[in-house]
């Protein structure tokens, strides 16, 4: 473990991995028009490409994370990039939408365990205080495959069609596969060995549970909204198709400051900033919903939705750790898998609200109706934390 304020190599390599990984996630999303026409179905079905993709992240970070506990972080980290690798290439070269689809699942399977591991890999990377910090450098590599990344991806999809764009990840993933293995030390010290006996004894805490709620209903509040964001941009505030890799820049670049603004606001205010930030974020979708008619506000929208929304993830990932003591790789692991769950009934409802004629603009309602639920949650969460390190001291 490092006191040095440098980036640990080791680090850099985890957030090239979390690129690759970030940007099959997303790119699906500016995508999804397309991809829906090609295959001749409906917007609906062509969202379960994200539910059934986040669906399959929960799984993955559960059960892959069980299967390798004992295993060396490393050789587990490349492992779970090969997966992401085979996935890709199996959505690039597929024939229908159920082969799409499993492409999808098969490359969701590498991302939970991937950032739940990695997560703990990087916060033994550098000293205690500055844990927050490099949790979010590594899921830095996700905010800057949205804000690099999903836009030239989806420029790539329109230009080249959407298959040339899932062939670009598989090259990255490849590239990705490289760095982890020449820059991730062999050995990290994350305390005692693990053993799945200690890594389900941190599900006893009731500070591990609230904190997975909140995390299923906080992001699945701000991906519920942004999974049909493309609909949102073309059909309500009126931009040509050809502006939204344009405006996903917007959003990814909110997602990028929010990530880095976030991790250190966690490292100095705790929960404090979690409770103001899902307070502000329902607040943000509340009005972008009532402004998505106009293009200036809704830009503005994008990034306060983006900067906000994602500033929770350092601070939740890192709260879930310290909250699960001496075993926090599993409860690391259910926390990426809680991510996804919310990714995914956001997604859900979101797709029942414009499947009922609710509109475009109905997966912001229902999402800032999510993000209340998961600030109702914080409340209790942080009074219980407050009480536990009083009574402690």
């Amino acid at each position: 473990m490092t006191s040095t304020r440098s980036l640990p190599a080791g680090l850099i390599a985890l957030a090239l991995g979390g690129f690759g990984i970030g940007l099959t996630e997303f790119v699906i999303m500016g995508l999804l028009p397309e991809v829906a026409r090609d295959f001749a179905v409906s917007e609906a079905a062509a969202g379960w490409l994200i539910s059934g993709y986040a669906l399959s992240v929960i799984a993955g970070a559960l059960g892959l994370t069980v299967l390798t506990i004992r295993r060396p972080r490393k050789g587990v980290l490349a492992w779970l990039l090969i997966l992401f690798i085979l996935g890709n290439l199996i959505s690039a070269l597929a024939p229908t939408y159920t082969i799409m689809l499993l492409g999808r699942i098969v490359a969701a399977l590498c991302h939970g365990a991937f950032f739940g591991i990695g997560s703990v890999v990087a916060a033994n990377l550098v000293a205690p205080e500055r844990r927050n910090f490099a949790v979010a450098v590594m899921f830095g590599g996700l905010t800057t495959a949205n804000v690099l990344g999903v836009p030239l991806g989806t420029f790539l999809g329109q230009a080249a069609g959407w298959r040339s764009t899932f062939w670009a990840i598989t090259v990255i993933g490849v590239i990705a596969l490289l760095g982890v293995l020449a820059l991730v030390p062999r050995s990290v010290n994350t305390g005692a060995t693990p053993s799945l006996r200690r890594e389900l004894s941190a599900f006893r805490s009731s500070q591990v549970w609230l904190t997975l709620g909140v995390t299923v209903f906080g992001f699945g509040g701000m991906f519920g909204a942004f999974t049909y964001i493309a609909y949102t941009l073309t059909e309500v505030s009126g931009f040509a198709v050809t502006a939204v890799p344009w405006l996903l820049i917007v959003f990814g670049l909110g997602q990028f400051l929010g990530n880095i603004g976030g991790g250190w606001a966690a490292d100095r205010f705790g929960d404090r900033a979690l409770i103001a930030l899902f307070a502000l974020l329902a607040l943000v979708l509340v009005f972008f919903a009532l402004s998505a008619a106009s293009p200036r506000l809704t830009i503005l929208s994008l990034l306060l939705m983006g900067g906000i929304g994602f500033g929770s993830v350092p601070g939740l990932q890192t709260r879930v750790m310290i909250s699960a003591p001496g075993a926090p790789t599993l409860a690391s692991g259910a926390n990426i898998a809680a991510f996804n769950l919310g990714n995914a009934l956001g997604a859900w409802l979101g797709g029942l609200g414009i499947a009922a004629g609710l509109g475009y603009v109905s997966p912001l309602w229902l999402g800032a109706g999510l993000v209340l639920i998961a600030l109702i949650l914080m409340l209790p969460a942080a009074r219980g934390a407050a009480a536990a390190r009083a009574h402690a001291a």
